[in-house]
């Protein structure tokens, strides 16, 4: 083989090396995107996931709260369709009925409730109350009095069980006036519109420090009244 020969074919194996294709590089891997999952933020607790329509978080076309936080009605003493509410938030509590506690809740701002006085308050849509008692999403309630634990659950297994308890005793009702036992601390409702309790006085046994008392906020939406507020009280350590 001559010198021109190998001149020619060493040519050729470079042109060759050249037009081949380059290796194909495998990109980094990246961590998957985080769901976008709709969630609705309560103050620093988010109520449990669910894909809200627009309804559920806004009251519907033509609806006007007739009362007010703030104004105070004295009808709401006497309008025996609060009664009828109270009577059926019991209902639904004592069947676990979803549909009939919706029904009960503001569709103007949901319905906040709270634990504890001083602990988390966590709003709710009617949207949410209908699955309240069989969903098993969590939420932290804040300290429990005395103890100081955190007490975190979901309202079938923190809230229920209480107003179950409280329901089946013999309570009394009282418009606009926050009755409640002996308190060690300052005993105050945190909002400004009517409300009612439901107290209980306790035992003798007890010396009645196992007084309870759950108070329900509640407002006219177009006439009608809705819950717009649960929260309870009791003795504390």
């Amino acid at each position: 083989m001559t010198t021109k020969t190998l001149s020619i074919l060493w040519i050729g194996f470079v042109l060759l090396a050249g037009c081949a294709s380059p290796a194909t590089e495998v990109p980094p891997t990246q961590p998957p995107p985080a769901p976008a999952t709709p969630t609705l933020f309560i103050a620093t607790q988010t109520a449990f996931p669910l894909t809200l329509t627009p309804d559920a978080v806004t009251p519907l076309p033509g609806v006007t709260v007739t009362s007010a936080p703030g104004t105070g009605t004295s009808n709401v003493c006497t309008d025996p369709q609060v009664t009828a509410l109270i009577d059926s938030f019991k209902t639904a509590v004592l069947t676990s009925d979803g549909v009939l506690l919706s029904s009960l809740v503001s569709t103007t701002r949901g319905m906040d409730v709270a634990f504890f006085r001083d602990g988390t308050v966590i709003t709710y849509t009617p949207e949410h109350a209908k699955f309240l008692f069989e969903t098993t999403f969590e939420v932290d309630w804040g300290l429990a009095p005395g103890s100081g634990e955190a007490v975190k659950g979901s309202f079938h297994d923190v809230v229920v069980p209480e107003l179950v308890e409280s329901f089946n005793q013999p309570y009394t009702l009282h418009c606009n006036e926050l009755k409640y036992g002996g308190a060690t601390y300052e005993v105050d409702w945190p909002y400004e519109g009517d409300f009612y309790s439901v107290y209980f006085p306790g035992t003798e046994a007890n010396g009645n420090l196992d007084w309870h008392t759950w108070v329900i906020g509640v407002e006219y939406v177009s006439g009608k009244p809705q819950i717009y507020a649960l929260m309870q009280f009791f003795w504390e350590p």
